[in-house]
């Protein structure tokens, strides 16, 4: 029996009737412990203890409690990466709130609207952001570190169960509102990808590259704390500069990192990023969108690291993940995680075999990250988390050893003269190209064929866009993938269209074709 075979056999979930994020994450640590080395872009560091954060957030849920905030109400956070910051969080769980953590990068429209839906009884934001919610209608909070020291650092964490609810996430799906999805205090006990991708170990220093806004932002930050590690936390100012990024890492000799593709697609640009900056990596992961094979070639070249791709949703992650004891095959998500029960199913929810194409599900109620449920939406919560599987709406195939192949959203598949196509194995075909930075691969529509595969293309420096790079790439893709899936038609572009998260908004390109199409 292989050591994951073993792993999976001894798997056993225990999670105890009374838990609390707050007390397992921070209160549980000792005090003069190291808990966080934080660096403000414009040089500025701290490094505090946990003594010193576990007094911040007590005086952080008196704070909350100054302002009426209860058990069971909903704290809405606008907020930069500082300690403070993570502050608020334990002191939203400290008085039994649920935490709705919303990125600075959402726009009026998208936080008014969960503002809206959530009802929360407090905003606690920072002196910039405060004139946008003015005239919310919701009483709004100007935090600062003075604000916190007026308040006893004396406080007991709530009492709470595993099953009340802690975290309110809302969807960027690509049809209608964002809806929230409710999490309990239970669900970070499933986030064991900081136990067997990451192996974090106690004392070592973690960072996370995911902003403090969603899932794959908050569990890269108390999964590891969990666990003992110390956060090093990088306050950016604007956009991802992966210099700074890398020079960040090294100066603080990090040895264990949560990152993304489309993180690592920008430290690709940095021919000699091994030299100019070396760094300590110990495990390195990534998540958040798929993995191309190029970029765990080029980050072994520079670092001597195997990337280790996971794969999830909002809704519960990470469902697959590849392991540093195991066998990785570039380009596949891994295999299903120790205590997680993930098929690939067809329409009629019946388990496929290995090598076809199907959707990635996760049974139901297996795990203690599976929702509570939509908030306040009963209907979407039953038919999506209701019956015996969720379902991801990812396209994928299981190989015959287990390996999950992503290709791709269900509902991008592009089908072409009776092919049917995954746009991801197009897109990483096209990175492969050395003149190709980012790729998205979306169907055309085509007279004769129906739909053909159109690739939309940002160039990496110093290449220019042409007809003869288009069929340049288009010829590299048709060798090394197939015969029928490639571009027959290439567009270049500045950059292509993503969610606040990263990920391509593949159907914002695909409108576009059609749009084009009909009006000719």
């Amino acid at each position: 029996m292989s050591r994951y075979d073993e792993i999976r056999e001894a798997h056993a979930w225990r999670v105890p009737e009374r838990y609390n994020i707050a007390a397992d994450c921070c209160d549980k640590h000792p005090r003069d412990k190291l808990a966080m080395i934080h660096e403000r872009f414009d040089g500025v560091q701290r490094e505090l203890t946990w003594g010193e954060l576990q007094d911040l957030s007590n005086r952080a849920a008196n704070l909350l409690e100054s302002h009426g905030v209860g058990r069971g109400d909903r704290v809405a956070v606008v907020l930069p990466a500082t300690p403070e910051t993570a502050a608020i969080m334990f002191g939203t769980w400290k008085v039994g709130a649920l935490l709705l953590s919303m990125s600075v990068l959402y726009g009026d429209a998208g936080i008014a609207h969960r503002l809206r839906d959530s009802e929360p009884a407090l905003l606690v934001t920072d002196e910039a952001n405060a004139p946008r919610f003015a005239s919310t209608g919701v009483p709004v909070l100007v935090l600062s570190a003075d604000l916190l020291h007026e308040h006893s650092a004396e406080h007991e964490t709530a009492e709470t169960a595993a099953d009340d609810p802690a975290q309110l996430y809302y969807t960027s799906g690509t049809t209608g509102l964002a809806k929230g999805i409710v999490h309990a205090h239970r669900y970070l006990l499933g986030h064991e990808e900081f136990v067997y991708c990451h192996e974090v170990e106690d004392g070592e220093r973690f960072h996370g590259m995911g902003e403090w806004a969603w899932a794959a932002g908050i569990a890269p930050l108390l999964g590891p704390w969990r666990l003992g590690a110390v956060q090093c936390v990088y306050q950016r100012e604007g956009g991802f500069d992966p210099h700074r990024q890398l020079d960040f890492l090294s100066r603080h000799r990090v040895t264990n990192v949560f990152t993304t593709p489309t993180a690592m697609r920008s430290m690709m640009a940095i021919g000699d990023a091994g030299t100019r900056h070396p760094c300590s990596f110990r495990r390195v992961c990534s998540a958040g969108e798929p993995l191309n094979p190029e970029a765990i070639r080029w980050f072994r070249e520079q670092y001597g690291v195997t990337v280790l791709d996971y794969y999830g949703l909002t809704e519960s992650y990470p469902l697959v993940a590849n392991y540093p004891w195991m066998e990785v095959r570039e380009g596949s998500m891994g295999r299903p995680m120790p205590g997680w029960d993930v098929r690939i199913l067809d329409e009629d929810e019946q388990e496929l075999p290995p090598g076809e194409r199907g959707e990635i599900c996760l049974r139901a109620r297996s795990n203690p990250h599976y929702p509570l449920g939509y908030w306040r939406n009963e209907e979407a919560a039953r038919e999506t988390f209701g019956g015996e599987w969720f379902h991801s709406k990812d396209a994928a195939v299981m190989d015959e050893d287990g390996y999950v192949w992503y290709a791709g959203r269900s509902d991008d598949v592009i089908i072409s003269a009776g092919y049917r196509i995954g746009p991801f194995e197009v897109e990483s075909a096209c990175i492969e190209h050395p003149a190709v930075r980012e790729a998205a691969a979306v169907a055309s529509p085509d007279e004769r064929r129906g739909e053909v595969v159109k690739a939309f293309i940002v160039l990496a420096a110093g290449h220019e866009p042409s007809d003869e790079l288009a069929r340049e790439i288009s010829d590299f893709v048709r060798t090394r993938l197939s015969q029928y899936a490639y571009p027959r038609r290439v567009e270049f572009v500045d950059d292509l269209p993503k969610t606040l998260t990263g990920k391509i908004r593949r159907i914002e390109l695909r409108e576009r074709e059609h749009a084009a199409a009909a009006a000719t």
